[in-house]
């Protein structure tokens, strides 16, 4: 009985003990449920709601971007001599967000850059992710900042752009900005083509902000930007510019410009502006020099347009060469306008009137041909439109409607007044000239390619181009106002030109003038045409002893350059003026009695012409072009060259050059 009832007690707390035991596994089960969903919901909740601003901050700590600006394409001339090319320089910007403290970091960049404290810590108050501290610094001073490791301060690549030869071709290249955007000349025309592009990459960090490596995601692209060939060639530009300058200086003219263009094709060889602009000191030149005077200055030209009237009266049979014109001995009245010359002339015959510049006579030819037929010639010429040059704000010039002109505007326009024109413009009617009668369109790019012209419309007979040839050709081989300019051995045929200037009234004409003189050379079947204008010139103002000495000089060295200078040939002596004026200066590159100038050669062609006198020269300094020379152009040749020369000719001789880089 009593056994009985002690199993019946030993039972009951067992089964107690079990539930007990279930429940809590029950519960424990449940907590690590609601455990496991608590963290699946905040890894859900982290990973799909707040997954992508989280990986924003992440790669905030971790990656930084950063920037690399392309090189900027560079300028070539026409024999791949670098005009214009950039170099790389660092600069300093900083992401004010992530400067630590912005006081001292502002305090050691003033120190560092030189950049006055107070701008710094402006900048670097911003809210901006990025600012420049400072653009396109030194090595020194970018081996400081990198030394300094200021937190949020960083250094980048920039381009620098330089111009070798310095002035040389300043107004045609133009000059960039320090963001590296063409302001000026081709580098703003050129902009799209010229400018590097810009790639972003990102750069990993560790904890302390220290960049690990460079990935180069967004780096696959070609930044740099693509070059420029220009028709240009530095050593006839060279040539040109100092002729100029010596021009203009000598008869402390205003400005000037200058043209040289290969006839065959149409390449500008040479396009020069004085005063210089040196496109790497741009922002200390004044504004009035970095215009490119050929293409966008208008002037009156005077007596150079007179071929052109000329050859429009011949070609509608108006005139021939030999017809008698009354010249009024240099005194006109025309409807009440009195048309004066500059000496007094009578009966002229056509050739003669072009030869002594009358522009009576010439005035007399213009009416007998007739606003119409003129200003149609004009026109075909390109008179009154833009030459089709890649230069950015050409000028149109100004040629009124014929419908406009009276009596007096036909003949003043005649002989070159009343009319506007463009450097450029007049280049281009006389190599219609020089091409005899067919015109032919300027060029001063290869690449890119320039647009292929339409055919062009004959604008003289073949006769007519050769008969107002020979006309200039006697304006510079006889006694006409422009023998100054002649070489001995090299027929040129040329046309002076004298304009006075408008009145800064506004009202008549002042008392200032543009001088100018055109030639083209040879005379008979010209390969090269060569132009100067000078602007002001004072106290003498005639284009035949102004601008024929510049032209003479540049054609010299051309041929020179070109192998197509005559040799044993001497300048005449004596006078070679028919006006007061300076006498020309000695004939300084004529091969053959004289030594000639090789300053501005490539030591090749220098050494080819020597060479023909059995002369080997002793060459000084480093370099591609002749910088000096001894004897001085103009000198008698050395004593060993007119005894036939060979290797001790130099010993002997003396002659000896020194050598530089680029152009003078």
């Amino acid at each position: 009985m009593k056994r009985r009832i002690s199993r019946s007690r030993e039972g009951g707390p067992s089964r107690a003990k079990t539930d007990t035991g279930k429940l809590k596994l029950l519960l424990v089960g449940l907590l690590f449920a609601g455990l496991w969903v608590t963290l699946w919901g905040r890894a859900a909740y982290v990973q799909l709601y707040l997954g992508p601003e989280l990986k924003k901050g992440a790669e905030k700590q971790s990656l930084a971007t950063g920037f690399e600006l392309g090189e900027r394409g560079r300028i070539y001339d026409r024999n791949g001599s670098l005009l214009a090319t950039s170099v790389e320089s660092k600069s300093v910007y900083a992401s004010p967000i992530k400067v630590d403290n912005a006081a001292q970091a502002a305090s050691t960049l003033a120190q560092i850059l030189d950049v006055p404290r107070k701008n710094i810590e402006h900048d670097l108050a911003s809210k901006r992710g990025f600012v420049w501290i400072k653009r396109q610094i030194g090595d020194r001073e970018a081996q400081a900042i990198e030394a300094a490791k200021l937190p949020g301060v960083f250094l980048t690549s920039e381009y620098r752009r330089m111009y070798p030869n310095h002035h040389s071709a300043g107004q045609v290249l133009g000059f960039v900005g320090v963001d590296g955007l063409g302001l000026e000349g081709l580098e703003k025309h050129f902009e799209e083509r010229l400018a590097g592009r810009q790639a972003k990459y990102v750069v990993q960090r560790d904890a302390s902000g220290r960049r690990l490596y460079l990935d180069d995601q967004g780096r696959e692209m070609d930044i740099r930007g693509a070059d420029v060939k220009l028709t240009l060639d530095t050593v006839i530009q060279d040539a040109a510019e100092q002729a100029l300058a010596e021009a203009v200086n000598k008869f402390n003219g205003r400005s000037g410009m200058a043209i040289v263009v290969k006839v065959d094709t149409g390449e500008i060889l040479a396009l020069a502006h004085f005063p210089f602009l040196n496109p790497n000191m741009a922002g200390e030149s004044k504004l009035s020099a970095r215009r490119n005077r050929a293409a966008l200055d208008m002037f009156e030209p005077g007596s150079t347009m007179k071929p052109f009237v000329f050859a429009a009266a011949l070609e509608q049979k108006v005139i021939d060469q030999n017809k008698i014109i009354d010249c009024e001995n240099g005194k006109w009245t025309l409807r009440g306008k009195v048309i004066r010359d500059t000496h007094p002339y009578h009966w002229l015959s056509a050739n003669r009137v072009l030869r002594y510049s009358s522009n009576i006579g010439t005035a007399k030819i213009g009416l007998a041909l007739g606003a119409q037929n003129y200003y149609s010639t004009l026109r075909k010429l390109g008179f009154g439109e833009r030459s089709g040059l890649d230069i950015p704000s050409e000028s149109e010039g100004k040629l009124r409607a014929p419908k406009e002109w009276s009596e007096i505007d036909l003949a003043a326009i005649s002989f070159g007044q009343g009319i506007g024109v463009t450097g450029l413009q007049m280049a281009r009617a006389y190599l219609t000239l020089a091409n005899k009668g067919l015109p032919k369109p300027l060029k001063l790019i290869f690449d890119p390619a320039p647009q292929p012209a339409p055919p062009a419309e004959r604008v003289f007979g073949q006769q007519t181009a050769e008969t107002v040839l020979s006309m200039m050709r006697e304006v510079v081989e006889e006694d006409g106002t422009g023998k100054v300019a002649r070489i001995p051995g090299v027929t040129m045929a040329g046309k002076t030109g004298t304009a006075q200037k408008a009145a800064s009234t506004g009202k008549g004409y002042g008392v200032d003038n543009v001088a100018s003189f055109v030639g083209l050379i040879p005379g008979d079947k010209p390969e090269f045409l060569i132009m100067v204008i000078v602007d002001e010139p004072s106290p003498v103002s005639f284009g035949g002893i102004v601008c024929a000495p510049a032209v003479r000089e540049i054609a010299i060295k051309t041929l020179s350059y070109y192998n197509r200078l005559p040799e044993g040939k001497a300048a005449p002596q004596g006078d070679e003026t028919t006006m007061q004026g300076p006498a020309p200066r000695p004939p300084s590159a004529v091969a053959g009695a004289l030594v000639p100038d090789l300053t501005g050669l490539p030591v090749r062609r220098a050494l080819e012409v020597l060479g023909k006198r059995g002369i080997v020269p002793t060459l000084k300094g480093s370099g591609m072009v002749i910088g000096h020379q001894k004897p001085t152009p103009g000198e008698a040749w050395p004593e060993a060259s007119a005894q036939g020369g060979g290797k001790d000719s130099a010993k002997d001789g003396g002659f000896v050059l020194w050598l530089q880089e680029g152009g003078r």
